[in-house]
């Protein structure tokens, strides 16, 4: 294996912004932000939109998310056109 090509492999926090649920695990992914865990280190934090904690399928809510606005955008395009 060549050395110095591969991205740094190491605990990430990874929180999910619209139910404040956060859980470490391992990941190549970089941020600037880092958050003081429960076992009192330091780690960097990476902010998500969904999660297993508020996604529907796996809280069981019929609860719709559009952060994207696709919804509106395609009622703009095609629901006027009858």
């Amino acid at each position: 294996m060549r050395k110095d090509i591969h991205p740094e492999y190491r605990e990430v926090v990874f929180q999910d912004t619209s139910s404040d649920y956060s859980f470490i695990t391992r990941s190549t992914m970089n941020s600037e932000e880092t958050v003081k865990w429960e076992d009192g280190n330091t780690y960097p934090v990476v902010k998500v939109e969904v999660s297993s904690a508020s996604h529907p399928f796996y809280t069981g809510k019929k609860l719709f998310v559009d952060t994207a606005g696709r919804v509106e955008k395609f009622n703009k395009r095609y629901v006027n056109k009858k």
